[in-house]
């Protein structure tokens, strides 16, 4: 085992394609495979540049130490070092790394991030401005406007987006729905559409004569749809463009948090909004909506429980409700 596992400590990037392939195989998510692609790339271009150093503990928290100096977010190096833990252990169970180094290689611990990540919401009103952002007399600003009605009013990824076929959108209970949305690490679920969000779909695939395959497609310069389906990257820019429009700098992943405040807001249970999430962790939702614990009004005094009478403190009652 001696010669496989100097092939892994002495091969370059082109050669480690079978090994990179292992990594890649096991992960289900397509988000996480190009983003673990992109880790395993640049890791592979770093040892290159630093003469090939075998693939050991130090190695990895050299190039951990690297990530660091290149002032990359925490969150973004934790998910790179998870990536190359992931090819230790690939690689230890097909018999190209010793078991004793991808362990050690397993342990190095990741970047602990200072303080909570500040989320970007929109306004209810910002979020009406966004949807009448795009020229509804043209077939871009139907798709466009589309596109933005789902990822605010159904709190879709964007991969979600591009990924989304005719088939997808069936009626439940007298309403319509995305049904077996596959969402990250495979969690499948089905997506409720308000009616204003389905008016949007309506007139966009009514002017594009979308019947079946992918909704939304691109159009080229000369405003005529193309028989593609749009990138993320696509989405991404759809968002941008029509968030500078009325002065916010506005990412997809916003909406995203948006919808889940402004349900919240409306009265929207938490365990519905994770539902309609697709989170796996209510504390991930509570996240998207920027909870943070109330102790002067804290929900348990609100349990019309407790020793005292309403006689003893007439002039200060024991409860106070709230509408």
């Amino acid at each position: 085992m001696r010669g496989a596992a100097l092939v892994v400590n002495s091969i370059s990037q082109r050669d480690f394609g079978p090994v990179k392939a292992l990594v890649l195989n096991s992960v289900s998510s397509p988000l996480t495979k190009v983003l673990y692609a992109r880790a395993l790339d640049e890791f592979f271009r770093w040892r290159l540049e630093h003469g090939l150093p075998g693939f050991t503990r130090a190695t990895l928290q050299a190039h951990r130490s690297w990530l660091e100096q290149q002032e990359y977010a925490p969150s973004t190096i934790n998910q790179r070092l998870a990536a190359l833990r992931k090819l230790a252990r690939e690689a230890a169970a097909n018999g190209v790394l010793d078991a004793e180094t991808a362990a050690a290689i397993d342990q190095v611990p990741g970047i602990k991030a200072q303080g909570i990540r500040a989320g970007n919401w929109l306004t209810r009103q910002q979020a009406a401005d966004l949807l009448r952002s795009p020229d509804a007399q043209t077939l871009k600003g139907k798709r466009d406007r589309a596109i933005l009605a789902m990822l605010i009013g159904c709190a879709l990824r964007r991969s979600e987006v591009v990924a989304l076929r005719v088939h997808h959108l069936q009626q439940r209970d007298g309403r319509w729905v995305i049904v077996d949305l596959c969402g990250k690490h495979g969690r499948i679920r089905t997506v409720p559409i308000p009616t204003w969000v389905i008016q949007a779909l309506d007139a966009w695939t009514g002017s594009s004569g979308i019947v079946a395959g992918g909704i939304f497609r691109a159009i080229n310069r000369h405003g005529i749809l193309m028989r593609d389906s749009l990138s993320t990257q696509a989405v991404l820019d759809v968002v941008k463009e029509h968030g500078e429009t009325i002065g916010l700098c506005v990412r997809p992943h916003d909406l995203r948090r948006t919808c889940a405040k402004l349900c919240r807001s409306g009265g929207g249970e938490l365990e519905q909004i994770q539902m309609l999430l697709g989170h796996a962790s209510i504390q991930t939702t509570e996240r998207y909506l920027g909870t943070r614990q109330n102790l002067a009004d804290a929900p348990n005094d609100r349990l019309g429980l407790g020793w005292e009478t309403r006689e003893t403190h007439a002039a200060q009652p024991v409860f106070e409700h709230r509408n």
